[in-house]
């Protein structure tokens, strides 16, 4: 039996691969990507872990935009080492006016993220799940440490 054990890689088409890119390009920097491979209408990067690529749309895809709600992807969400990286992330996407559709917060028991759009509406995510009760732990496995 075949078992998986992560998710290899993204692809997504983009409209206006230029735009795209500079986007990506600057987002991936700052979330410290690499540049993993280049075509002539395609790129992709990775952090040693994820794979994300881009590629520019045909003829047909670039008459309509993506729209969260229709068959297909919701958003994609990159996993933060803490929310102090989301908060950091926010900061990056204000400075550069990047479209943030729902702000740093706390949207679920101990889940911080921080949703935004690409240049052609694909919902993206940061975000830390677990952090609080990870320190919780921590705490309790120093107090319980301490009274042995």
């Amino acid at each position: 039996m075949s078992r998986v054990v992560g998710i290899d890689h993204i692809s997504v088409r983009v409209s206006d691969f230029p735009k795209s890119k500079a986007f990506y390009s600057g987002l991936f920097e700052f979330l410290e990507f690499e540049v993993l491979d280049e075509y002539e209408d395609s790129i992709g990067w990775t952090n040693g872990k994820t794979r994300y690529w881009i590629s520019q749309a045909d003829a047909v895809g670039r008459k309509h935009k993506h729209r969260t709600g229709d068959v297909g992807l919701h958003h994609y969400a990159f996993q933060l080492r803490n929310r102090k990286d989301v908060d950091e992330l926010q900061t990056y996407l204000k400075k550069h006016h990047v479209t943030i559709v729902d702000p740093a917060d706390e949207y679920y028991d101990d889940y911080y993220a921080v949703f935004f759009l690409d240049p052609d509406g694909i919902k993206l995510e940061g975000m830390k799940y677990g952090e609080k009760h990870e320190k919780a732990e921590m705490k309790h496995g120093s107090n319980a440490a301490a009274k042995k």
